[in-house]
């Protein structure tokens, strides 16, 4: 098992140092989705939300969540990110909303964090919007998809 790098040798938590890593592409994907009733599901797609355009709301929520992942999570770089991209795509056999983020960076450390943190507002996005006509809709199986760039290299997650 890898050492954990976000703390020092005294076992105190500190922001690792990048500076000495040299500039690579960097690209994170991340996968999600929003589990909710076929009635729910035809709402969103059918645009008849109360509240507006789920998907482009959710869609613009998951790229500022992208934007500000360094200012949640306490110990992540903020970071120039180069590219945002957010696809939500209704799925009937669930039913619901597939969403996916995929970040790119040049810099010094991946962006993994970033596409996890897009992939979760745009779910807490989509929930928001239509928990008036569902409460138990479900955000689910949030996780990394592919990584690619820096020394660790790629890592694809297994189907």
């Amino acid at each position: 098992m890898m050492a954990l790098t976000h703390f020092d040798a005294a076992g105190h938590a500190h922001m690792v140092d990048v500076s000495e890593k040299p500039v690579t592409a960097r690209i994170a994907i991340a996968r999600g989705t929003v589990r909710m009733s076929a009635e729910t599901l035809a709402l969103v797609t059918e645009g008849r939300a109360e509240k507006g355009d789920v998907l482009g709301v959710a869609r613009l929520a998951g790229i500022m969540g992208a934007k500000k992942t360094a200012d949640l999570i306490p110990l992540c770089h903020p970071l120039p990110i180069t590219k945002v991209a957010i696809d939500l795509t209704p799925d009937p056999d669930l039913p619901g909303i597939v969403v996916e983020a995929t970040v790119k960076t040049g810099g010094q450390t991946g962006v993994e964090m970033e596409a996890l943190t897009a992939v979760t507002t745009a779910c807490l996005t989509i929930y928001d919007m239509v928990k008036a006509v569902e409460k138990t809709m479900r955000i689910e199986g949030i996780h990394l998809v592919l990584k690619d760039g820096g020394k660790s290299g790629r890592f694809e997650a297994a189907p």
